[in-house]
């Protein structure tokens, strides 16, 4: 079934999935001097890695290694930003608190952090308007300026990557070839056979198509997002720095070391249940063409339905119009996106089924804050083994 006559192809690594892990994990390689050859199942790629906000968000990442990762991967988002001119916008991000809860659980932030790497400024109701123009003034307490945040478009950023990769790396891609099998040193698809000393499956939430054995044995689920854009601002209206109100609080691990935490769990739980039960927590970002992303929901399961509930956009929107009025308010597009997320804690799924092989997968929403540092931590360890690595 798999031989393959006169179709091989040889590398120092073939990545699996043009996603952002694939390409940050072939980055990582090429600057390294390794030969990369790319492939992916379909023509470019399409999954969560172009269906978010483009938020490379450290804000969102504990102190420590996490927070360190994620600045690593903002500057080198930046380099390549600078170096293939694809829209980049440092504007940091703003949290609003409209309740009192929300406002204890900044202030303690603040006070914990506030001569960090996070580079916090406090924002009070008397200088909101020099942070934010965007932001709703009325019933505003309080904020948290970060700088640290750096917004990019993904469907144009992961679009044009590629095309960096192999201009300034030589990294190859081969697009429309689903690969259906894997073991060490090779991989085929239904015309080719690839060798390679070291094999990634960057694969998101379909790697268990190609290690099903090792799925089953995972702590892991797919989750489910909502997400929509607005129409152009007309006249260069900007949304300035990326927006979040309190619900986002409750979703990041970095404010899981806060103590004001509980309360706030407590009075949304019983206020505003419906946003508990879908994960609906409430962002916004703006790409270069004016159009802001607003979002999202989660919902986790194995298998979910195709279909969107208008109900969930709803809810989003009518906690975006709290915060924020834009210009243009009209929605042009709603989209889902589906993601791999660890259920035990973990913040990411390294794991290597058979010698030469490397699976990375399960970084949940924080696909493009954390994919390029983590290649930095992951690829020096693959290339450093002088043993085979088997788990």
């Amino acid at each position: 079934m798999y031989s393959i006559n006169n179709m091989d192809m040889k590398s120092d690594v073939l990545v699996i999935g043009a996603g952002i892990v694939g390409l940050a994990h072939a980055l990582a390689f090429a600057k390294r001097g390794k030969n990369v050859t790319v492939v992916d199942r379909d023509s470019r790629a399409v999954g969560a890695s172009v269906r978010n906000f483009g938020m490379v968000w450290p804000i969102g990442q504990p102190a420590g290694k996490l927070l360190n990762r994620a600045l690593i991967s903002r500057q080198i988002w930046a380099d390549i930003a600078n170096e293939t001119q694809i829209f980049n916008d440092s504007v940091g991000s703003i949290c609003l608190a409209y309740e009192e809860d929300e406002l204890a659980l900044l202030q303690e932030f603040y006070e914990l952090h506030q001569n960090s790497a996070y580079k916090l400024e406090w924002v009070s109701p008397d200088n909101l308007k020099e942070y934010s123009k965007a932001a709703k003034s009325e019933g505003f307490l309080g904020g948290l300026f970060s700088a640290t945040e750096l917004i990019v478009d993904p469907r144009e950023a992961i679009a044009k990557i590629p095309q960096y990769l192999n201009d300034k790396y030589g990294v190859e891609f081969l697009w429309n070839r689903p690969i259906q099998k894997v073991e060490s040193g090779k991989a085929w698809s239904a015309d080719f056979c690839f060798e390679a000393e070291h094999i990634l499956v960057c694969t998101g939430a379909d790697f268990e198509v190609l290690y099903p054995e090792v799925y089953s044995k995972t702590s892991i689920t797919k989750c489910k997002l909502q997400m929509m854009r607005t129409l152009p601002q007309p006249n260069d209206w900007r949304l300035g720095p990326a927006i979040s109100g309190g619900l986002t609080l409750l979703h990041y691990q970095a404010f899981q070391e806060c103590k004001s935490l509980l309360p706030l769990k407590e009075r949304v739980q019983k206020q505003m249940p419906y946003y508990v039960k879908y994960g609906i927590h409430v962002m916004a970002s703006q790409n270069g063409l004016g159009e802001i992303i607003i979002g999202d929901s989660h919902e986790y399961a194995q298998t979910h339905d195709p279909f969107n509930r208008e109900h969930i956009n709803e809810k989003i929107l009518s906690y975006f119009h709290k915060m924020v009025e834009p210009v243009e308010a009209r929605i042009s597009e709603h989209w889902q996106g589906i993601y791999a997320k660890m259920t035990d804690g973990a913040t990411e799924f390294v794991y290597h089924p058979e010698a030469g092989v490397t699976i990375v997968n399960g970084l949940g929403g924080a696909g493009m804050t954390l994919s390029f540092g983590l290649a930095e931590e992951t690829v020096p360890e693959v290339l450093e083994q002088k043993e085979p690595i088997i788990i």
